[in-house]
């Protein structure tokens, strides 16, 4: 014979558990249908993508040690990282909490007490009664989750926790390239102040050689005015460089969680030669980068609370039970002194809230709306991103060079026109736009060398981070 809770049958109570529903709409990712390839670089295929892959030390393909030094410090110290890091633990503890709710509660209680009873209190005889006691005893409670209510916060949060944690590998990634990014710059700002260091020195040469033969009456005032001029501007921006390069060393600093007062990095001159790009395709892309993987999770919680809402216009059903041990002296834990309950099985429908209800319905859609929208710019600005990085890529590698080939033609004219000056065949103005004109002409080179080495961090940053173990694309 199966027995009843509160006139409810045990198997029928069985069914309604089993049979619980959900109010949240069927989920379906927003569509956002990638292009076949990307339009500014042909011949990019597949790889094995997933947003919570392991990327690995993607800067090792600059084959730098002190970037890797760098890359491994901020790692370790950066508070930029160690805050999004916090806030994830703290997605993970609220899943954890809303989790808790599947499960039932209990509880366990004693108390302990000497009374006196009045002796005019109703059906009394007319007198006095003091007694102790002592109560100890448990209760449990269950919410029975027919309407999906408890288990659609449960997904909520845990897609939360799982977008805190594309979050955190968003602010990873962006802090590495970051630290790439400002010390390239930096290693730009190296060889342009090695540059002018060297165009200062050949700078002086031909300010003395103007002076000595103005001295000899060879050269006029003009000629010595335009080689001190020229002398000046050379020294007044290797200030400038300067400074640039200590502002760019102390947010390197910042990035590594280091003070400024107590970091600093050697000036040292390379090779400013970008690694090509790995492959990739549109459709690996939606699924690399980690805020698109966080937008979406955002989608599914907004779509699961959107079920939360439309349970609160059905019935909450709670369970209940308790018991324990009373006496009022002698041993309490014995079997006379028992006593429990069964129940209370509670409900509670609110009939009549005024449209609150439907307000919330309204509000938790509505905020659908809105993430799937984000989500949808997310995927836009990421292509946008991507294409950007290829272009800029392609385009200044053809910059690169025609700037070097500038740069050196410039120099020739410099040595040729200085060559001109000494065997008096020309004036010194043909040296000074000489000159001036190589200068240029080799600072734009370590510019353009300094704007590709950024451009290759940008895609990585784009794809969403490094891809090991793949060929890789020559962008043309």
């Amino acid at each position: 014979m199966v027995k009843s809770i509160a006139g409810i049958p045990a198997a029928a109570m069985m069914s309604l558990v089993l049979g619980a529903c959900s109010m949240a709409p069927d989920y379906k990712p927003p569509v956002t249908t990638p292009p076949a390839q990307f339009k500014e670089v042909a011949g990019w295929t597949g790889a094995a993508p997933g947003d919570d892959a392991r990327r690995g030390d993607w800067w090792s393909a600059f084959d730098d040690p002190v970037l890797a030094d760098l890359e491994q410090r901020a790692a370790a110290a950066s508070p930029t990282l160690a805050a999004a890091l916090a806030r994830y633990d703290a997605s993970r503890a609220a899943a954890r909490v809303n989790e808790a709710d599947l499960l039932p509660s209990a509880g366990i209680s004693g108390d302990a007490s000497r009374e006196r009873r009045s002796a005019n209190r109703p059906l009394t005889t007319g007198s006095a009664a003091r007694y102790n006691d002592y109560v100890v005893g448990g209760s449990i409670a269950y919410e029975l989750d027919l309407w999906g209510r408890i288990r659609n916060q449960v997904k909520a949060s845990k897609a939360e926790a799982q977008a805190s944690r594309a979050d955190l590998a968003s602010a990873q990634l962006s802090l590495q390239a970051s630290v790439a990014d400002a010390y390239f710059r930096l290693r730009g700002l190296d060889a342009e102040a090695r540059l002018l260091d060297r165009s200062v020195d050949a700078f002086a040469r031909a300010y003395d050689l103007t002076s000595k033969r103005r001295s000899g009456g060879i050269a006029s005032g003009i000629d010595v005015n335009r080689a001190r001029t020229v002398l000046g501007n050379a020294r007044a921006q290797v200030a400038t460089v300067a400074n640039q390069r200590a502002a760019t060393e102390h947010e390197i600093a910042a990035l590594v969680g280091e003070l400024a007062s107590q970091f600093s990095l050697a000036a040292a001159v390379g090779p400013l030669d970008p690694p090509k790009p790995p492959i990739a395709t549109p459709s690996e892309l939606l699924q690399r980068r980690p805020d698109i993987a966080a937008a979406e999770r955002r989608v599914f919680a907004a779509n699961a609370r959107i079920g939360v809402a439309r349970a609160a216009f059905f019935p909450s059903l709670t369970l209940g039970a308790n018991g324990g041990w009373e006496t009022t002296g002698g041993s309490l834990l014995t079997t006379p002194n028992t006593f429990w309950a069964l129940g209370p099985l509670s409900s509670l429908l609110t009939v009549f809230d005024g449209g609150k209800r439907a307000a919330q319905v309204k509000i938790s859609r509505a905020e659908y709306e809105e993430v799937a929208a984000d989500y949808r710019g997310t995927v836009l600005t990421a292509f946008r991103q991507v294409e950007d990085s290829i272009a800029a890529i392609r385009n200044l590698s053809d910059a690169s060079v025609a700037q070097k080939d500038a740069a050196q033609a410039a120099q020739r004219t410099s040595d040729i026109a200085m060559s001109r000056y000494r065997d008096g065949a020309s004036g010194y103005l043909d040296v000074v736009t000489a000159q001036t004109d190589a200068l240029d002409a080799q600072r734009a080179y370590i510019s353009v060398q300094t704007q590709r080495m950024q451009a290759s961090i940008e895609l990585v940053r784009a794809t969403g981070g490094g891809v090991a173990d793949v060929p890789v694309a020559s962008a043309q």
